[in-house]
């Protein structure tokens, strides 16, 4: 090649190098017109400087605009085969910037996912992430984690042995990046099979590590993926033992009312085991004395639940769980609605409170008790009451709030008739 030739090559370079460099300042109309004209140059095998050169400014375009209009323009236009093709080929700093190129195109525009994948780069950053360590690798992870969202390619990436790199990618790359791999793990958790082989790969691991390290949304996205392989059979023991029961607690702590959810699922999961359920309760109690009553009505749910375990039974008793559930279930008995008794009712409260009244702690039966009599005071709740009434600490309970209450009218009768009796004695009060 002539020496003018390369000069002009040499000039175009810098041309497109300091056009990328300006692409963030650059009017969004100079940025679409340029697009077809770097693809093109990108696709032409005249000057590997020049394509090296174009790929990195698509790169540095893809990100620039509203939204992901300027990475699905480049999409558009092609240069993702090209890009492709020639990643198979290349080498060194060219290679890189390829890959830079792929990793911003797919993160920047979903919709290039789907053209990556269907122009086999799903198979090239598989192999490739085989042979590479370090940035480059983090690269190919995050370009990875991006396609795990799409369905077709979790359909495919065990058969492709490509599920080691995905559970790799909870724990190494941005935090964007790690989110999207913990909830592709969390989506291929959900079959039986898959979920033994990210249990050998480690993946219980990364996602405790990634859920103690992200933030609100990460935490939410990493403790989902958890509760879902930690049901495996093998990993309910070693789940606990990980650390995980305090993370979940913090979830049932938080105010976010999906992540209570996810913290409620797990926690009866793990709750099969009897070592994680008393650790498990002894965390529940600990919110049951705490001020927050979103919180403190989660807490109650799943003690509710572990009580219908045969193992919990007894350290649920000695726990000191048991009096405060009652208190709360006083109060929520007295003040709730006729359709809140009942959906209690229905969630098995009055066998347990009955059963209660025989309990050696007085305190503990005239909280019982009167719970009960809440109940029995709705007319809809009379027809299970029956048991109750047969019980004596019940009705003498019964019999001294009929005593109280008559006391109180006797008293604000007394305190009206006094002030009438005050106002005919003393005139200047009227």
């Amino acid at each position: 090649m002539s020496t003018s030739w390369e000069e002009s090559f040499e000039l175009l370079k810098s041309a497109i190098i300091k056009l990328a460099r300006l692409s963030n300042s650059a009017p969004a109309h100079v940025l679409t017109r340029t697009v077809p004209i770097l693809t093109r140059l990108l696709g032409s095998s005249s000057s590997p400087s020049v394509q090296g050169a174009s790929a990195y400014c698509l790169k540095c375009i893809a990100h620039q605009g509203d939204g992901d209009r300027m990475a699905i323009l480049i999409g558009q236009y092609g240069a993702i085969p090209i890009a492709l093709r020639l990643l198979q080929h290349s080498e060194g700093s060219f290679q890189r910037v390829l890959v830079k190129c792929l990793w911003s195109l797919v993160t920047f525009g979903k919709h290039n996912r789907v053209i990556l994948v269907r122009n086999g780069g799903l198979e090239i950053i598989i192999r490739m992430l085989g042979s590479y360590t370090g940035r480059m690798r983090q690269y190919l992870l995050e370009i990875l984690s991006a396609l795990a969202l799409l369905r077709e390619v979790r359909r495919v990436i065990i058969s492709l042995e490509g599920l080691r790199f995905l559970v790799q990618a909870v724990k190494f790359g941005g935090m964007a990046s790690r989110e999207r791999a913990a909830h592709a793990v969390g989506c291929l958790g959900v079959a039986k099979k898959a979920r033994r082989v990210l249990v050998d790969l480690g993946a219980m691991h990364m996602l405790i590590e990634l859920f103690r390290e992200g933030d609100a949304s990460t935490k939410l996205v990493a403790g989902n993926a958890l509760g879902v392989i930690s049901s495996h059979i093998h990993c309910i023991r070693p789940f606990a033992q990980a650390g995980a029961i305090p993370l979940y607690v913090e979830l049932l702590r938080g105010h976010d009312p999906i992540g209570k959810e996810i913290a409620e699922d797990v926690f009866c999961v793990l709750a099969v085991a009897e070592v994680n359920a008393v650790a498990i309760t002894e965390h529940l109690v600990e919110i049951l004395r705490e001020n927050d009553d979103v919180a403190k009505a989660a807490a109650a749910d799943i003690l509710w639940d572990l009580s219908s375990y045969h193992h919990s039974v007894s350290f649920i008793r000695n726990s000191g769980a048991i009096p405060i559930l009652v208190q709360l279930l006083r109060i929520e008995a007295v003040n709730y609605s006729a359709g809140d008794r009942a959906a209690l009712a229905e969630a098995g409260a009055i066998p347990v409170l009955i059963d209660l009244l025989g309990d050696e702690s007085e305190e503990l039966r005239e909280n019982a008790a009167e719970a009960l009599i809440s109940f029995s005071e709705d007319p809809s709740q009379r027809s299970i009451m029956s048991e109750a009434f047969r019980v004596t600490s019940f009705q003498e309970m019964q019999n001294r709030l009929v005593q109280i209450r008559s006391s109180d009218e006797y008293m604000a009768r007394s305190l009206r008739q006094m002030s009438m009796e005050q106002l005919l004695w003393d005139p200047d009060m009227v």
